[in-house]
């Protein structure tokens, strides 16, 4: 990552008043307007009405769950309220219930969780031998890393990283394995993991601790125990879009609405959701932009972004080509938080690519507003992590700002923003620690006026330096991914 770059200055509309009567004609919003109507006492309002939700479903407000429903009727009745007609289209997904796991190394239970998607373990747990794989080089990602090993009828055990969870316990259950052992990264097991898609289980599969994964590797014998199922289920997203402005360059303004089932979700998402809703109310249904704002609140993030992805894929060609960008917001409010853009240009060589053209201009967007405000961010890669997904895949540039999430501040982050090096931008991370009162108040605040101010700019205008490929070039931009 690297600090961005010098923005261009975007240029402010200017409001030329005539003589009318009509005192509710509605105004062209201007990027600076609009992020000043972003308050934080209302942002903390829809904080605290999703905490309450998720008090009153059993801690949180995951997809299926009541307390998921409950959020959904939350937002789209503010967003009813302020005059916006509200769509809340259904998909299924496949739900994973762990009824029990246990995971034993020489006698001694262990803490572990399940990855999503586990297959189960025959009643009482499979009993074998170790087999480990070496830490360094992506263990467990390719056949050649089992080479002169024997897992057959064995519990390997395998570091995390480089590759899918899906990968490694595939790889392993083609060498004869009976289970999967994953070691975290740090001490934690770490909720929320998955192997992605219902049919992808070959092994039971569980993630342990850094730890007592080093512990498991020394091990002469492991007992894991999964009794788990999948079901189908229905959930919904939640839609609006303004009533002016061009339906051929669409604006699209998201974040998603799920917590996990561990915790209520309020940084994770509940922040990105009030800041986009907030934005929503301030601008309103019917403002004098140029084109459509369209926002969207996605369920089933935290299960593999399955929303998002049933939303982009059931939409058909000319529908996606309408979509001029799409501006995502996840976790914005970090108490150890940092300032990232999502890095549309790849101008720091690492990691992923750059993002669909235009995403480059989206960037610096994002990042004239935060440097303007006294914040320099950095840019962070399309790694997958959030609802962007789908939207790059089809070609739709895309951009947005994050606080941080797992990942561990450096000396050098500390020195740009202050906070502590060494332990991660959110320490409450996929745990019932994300709460209400573990939300930066002010950046969260920041970053909800960027959001404003972002979407006010590309409502106005798609064109310039910082715009995005008109609705007369996407096809031929696009091509065969629109």
């Amino acid at each position: 990552m690297r600090a961005l770059g010098a923005f261009t200055a975007l240029a402010v509309l200017v409001l030329v008043s005539g003589c009318t009567d009509e005192a509710d004609e509605p105004t062209a919003p201007t990027p600076a307007a609009l992020a000043e109507s972003v308050e934080i006492d209302a942002l903390t309002g829809h904080l605290t009405a999703l905490q309450s939700i998720a008090d009153a479903h059993d801690g949180n407000r995951a997809a299926g769950t009541a307390g998921y429903d409950a959020s959904v009727d939350y937002v789209a009745g503010q967003l009813t309220d302020a005059g916006f007609d509200v769509q809340t289209p259904e998909f299924s997904f496949d739900t994973y219930d762990v009824r029990d796991e246990r995971v034993s190394v020489d006698g001694r239970d262990v803490q572990s969780s399940v990855i999503q998607f586990s297959p189960a373990t025959p009643a009482g747990g499979v009993r074998a031998r170790v087999v480990a794989l070496p830490t360094e080089d992506g263990p467990g990602c390719q056949g050649t890393d089992y080479d002169g090993l024997d897992a057959t009828g064995a519990v390997v055990v395998v570091a995390r990283g480089e590759c899918s969870f899906a990968d490694k316990q595939r790889l392993a259950a083609e060498r004869g394995a009976v289970a999967v052992v994953v070691t975290n990264v740090d001490d934690r097991p770490a909720a929320g993991a998955t192997l992605g898609a219902s049919d992808a289980g070959r092994v039971p599969t569980v993630l342990v601790g850094r730890s007592d994964g080093e512990a498991a590797a020394a091990a002469g014998e492991i007992v894991v125990v999964v009794d788990a199922s999948t079901s189908t289920t229905t959930t919904r997203n939640v839609i609006a879009q303004t009533k002016t402005g061009s339906a051929d360059d669409v604006v699209l303004v998201g974040g998603h609405l799920d917590s996990v089932p561990a915790g209520p979700g309020i940084n994770d998402n509940g922040t990105g959701v009030a800041a986009v809703l907030e934005t929503a109310r301030q601008l309103g249904a019917a403002p004098d932009i140029t084109n459509a704002v369209r926002f969207a609140f996605w369920g089933a993030e935290e299960l593999g972004l399955l929303g998002s992805d049933a939303y982009v894929t059931g939409l058909d060609r000319d529908a996606r080509l309408d979509i001029a960008l799409y501006l995502n917001y996840d976790m914005l409010g970090s108490p150890n938080f940092g300032y990232f853009a999502y890095d549309g240009d790849n101008s720091d060589n690492e990691g992923e690519p750059a993002g669909p053209q235009g995403s480059a201009g989206i960037e610096r967007t994002m990042g004239s507003y935060l440097l303007a405000s006294g914040v320099t961010p950095l840019g962070t890669d399309f790694d997958g992590r959030s609802d962007y997904g789908s939207f790059i895949a089809h070609g739709i540039p895309a951009g947005g700002t994050d606080t941080g999430a797992d990942d561990r501040k450096t000396e050098a982050e500390v020195a740009m923003w202050g906070g502590t090096a060494g332990e991660t931008f959110d320490p409450n991370y996929h745990t019932d620690r994300d709460r209400l009162d573990n939300v930066n108040r002010d950046a969260f605040e920041m970053n909800a006026e960027t959001v404003a101010f972002a979407t006010a700019t590309y409502a106005n205008s798609i064109e310039g330096p910082n715009g995005v490929p008109g609705r007369a070039e996407r096809e031929q931009v696009r091509g065969d991914a629109a």
